[in-house]
């Protein structure tokens, strides 16, 4: 009888590591702005992932799938029967598709240090600190790949480098700045470019692509077995996909399909898909946060600080995270967008400093 699936290190394990490098141009303008244009990058080796450690033959399970290559009666290979016994027409017995561990030892996993991932980026920020405005602004093209984001990402035990793709966490375009500034209201100046006791505004704008959208399938056509075990929480299978334009949805809001889901269709039987894993984008985000503040001083040592805070301050939909869409073809939500991020908070604070 076949024992639960269990998950343990490959004894070919090492230990992780990985290289980073940067290249920078600075240019000052003025005494109080500086300019800033660089290149990182980095490459990480021997990562943790996990695959199966005793998967299904999907060349042996397509030969025996047809009725005619089974004995009369019999079952016959496909989907989720990698622990099946066989017996072929001319009366050998097959104990199930999978090695080198046999039926007995079912899906068990490795977990190896076989991952492997890349970041580069192009860097650029402006930033100017002075009376009475200080600002930075800081822009992002950037792209990570690897062939499994998590431990949750399985990896193609015949072949590591299938499953290489767009890193869940990837953002390619990613702007964000940031500002204070005194109000021209309630301000008293001291001296030159000073002030203190006034009305201040902060904030923070962003303007930022989506994180991949993450292709999925329950299934096995794939006929490896390396289906969830508790440790990946996803099968190896994905879809197959179809030549033609995905059609984003760039307004979510309408409740459309975020992508055009007609080009996917289940992997066909005995191959992992044609569908990489992550190669698109979700929907991106833009974002305001304000706060107004003002402290009140008492005496030279004292001051009462009052903030009011404010996150999506326009209350745009946000459809923006790593989950926003659904990639799951198994699921009746395939290609909808189903989480969003927080509406518009506020909150107020009061801060004694002494």
């Amino acid at each position: 009888m076949p024992i639960a699936g269990l998950s343990t290190p490959n004894h070919t394990n090492t230990f992780p590591y990985n290289e980073n490098y940067f290249l920078s141009v600075e240019r000052k303008f003025g005494m109080n702005t500086l300019l800033s244009l660089g290149y990182a990058g980095s490459q990480a080796h021997h990562l943790i992932v996990i695959y199966s450690a005793n998967p299904g033959d999907p060349n042996l399970c397509l030969e025996l799938s047809s009725p005619t290559s089974v004995a009369p009666g019999t079952p016959t290979c496909g989907p989720f029967s990698e622990d099946t016994q066989f017996i072929r027409a001319n009366g050998q017995v097959v104990n199930g598709t999978r090695g080198p561990f046999g039926s007995n030892f079912s899906n068990d996993d490795f977990e190896s240090s076989s991952g492997n991932s890349n970041y580069n980026s192009f860097q650029a920020s402006l930033r100017h600190s002075g009376r009475p405005v200080d600002f930075s602004l800081g822009y992002t093209y950037s792209k990570s790949i690897d062939n499994a984001s998590s431990i949750g990402d399985p990896i193609n035990p015949y072949n590591f480098g299938l499953t290489r793709a767009l890193s869940a966490w990837d953002l390619k375009h990613n702007f964000v700045a940031t500002f204070q500034f005194p109000l021209p209201f309630g301000t008293l100046f001291h001296g030159k470019n000073s002030f203190t006791n006034g009305w201040m505004l902060t904030g923070i704008q962003r303007f930022s692509t989506g994180f991949p959208v993450t292709m999925a399938a329950d299934g096995d056509n794939s006929l490896t077995g390396s289906v969830p075990n508790g440790v990946n929480n996803k099968s190896l299978d994905l879809p197959d996909q179809a030549p033609g334009s995905l059609n984003l949805n760039s307004n979510p809001r309408n409740g459309l399909e975020y992508f055009n889901t007609s080009l996917f269709s289940d992997n066909a039987l005995g191959t992992p898909r044609t569908a990489s894993r992550r190669s698109f984008y979700g929907p991106g985000m833009v974002s305001s946060d304000l706060a107004l503040l003002r402290s009140f001083r008492f005496g030279e040592s004292k001051a009462l600080e009052f903030r009011w805070e404010t996150f999506n301050t326009f209350n745009h939909a946000q459809f923006f995270g790593p989950a926003a869409v659904n990639g799951n073809i198994d699921s009746d939500l395939f290609g909808k967008v189903v989480k969003a991020a927080p509406p518009r908070l506020m909150q107020f604070a009061l801060k004694l400093n002494f």
